[in-house]
């Protein structure tokens, strides 16, 4: 049974700030799972921050090519294993990514979605495409923290996808990460306010 607390994190109207509610197939793990309400919280920020990320590439560099459905998944879902390193969720620690990736292939997430879960921290990999890179940039910029060396990346992939110069890429870029950030103390106060366990 979803406790009201984590139906609420989840898909519950928001007075501070207008976050779309988590996608019904997360909404189900989550609740399969007896997700912390804060850690609901989190993945409905992040998803949210997504969810604008990718409105503002199709809306602005339509040539790029990406899969709108997958970052938004991995959005959702990124932080999953925290359901299992509980402890994570106020501390350090990074066994949450494995073990994520590891709960979505057990319930028939295809290994293309489930993957999110252990490379949301890993973006320098060679192997990461544009969505993991997209996942992680939500992941940082929900709360307005700029990694330089993750946009940088970014930058680079609309770069080569547009055939524009990098400083145009980064200025666009900035401009609507600065945009979302403006928005994170909404979200930051959002996440507070459901306890890690309940």
């Amino acid at each position: 049974m979803t406790s009201a607390l984590l139906s609420q994190a989840m898909c519950g109207t928001v007075d501070t700030s207008p976050l779309l509610p988590l996608p019904d197939r997360v909404v189900g793990l989550l609740s399969e799972l007896g997700s912390p309400p804060r850690l609901a919280a989190h993945l409905r920020a992040v998803h949210d921050v997504a969810h604008q990320l990718v409105a503002w590439l199709e809306q602005h560099q339509p040539a790029v090519v990406f899969d709108r459905e997958a970052v938004l998944f991995g959005a959702a879902t990124h932080d999953v294993g925290k359901t299992v390193h509980v402890s994570e969720l106020s501390g350090l620690g990074a066994a949450h990514e494995e073990a994520g990736q590891a709960l979505l292939l057990a319930r028939g997430v295809s290994p293309e979605l489930a993957r999110f879960a252990a490379t949301h921290a890993s973006w320098a990999r060679s192997s990461v495409g544009l969505e993991d890179l997209l996942v992680s940039l939500a992941d940082k910029i929900w709360k307005n923290k700029r990694v330089p060396g993750l946009e940088d990346l970014v930058v680079a992939r609309l770069a080569e996808a547009t055939g524009r110069a990098v400083w145009e890429e980064f200025i666009a870029l900035d401009e609507v990460l600065t945009h979302i950030g403006d928005g994170a103390d909404e979200r930051l106060a959002f996440q507070a306010s459901f306890p890690i366990h309940g």
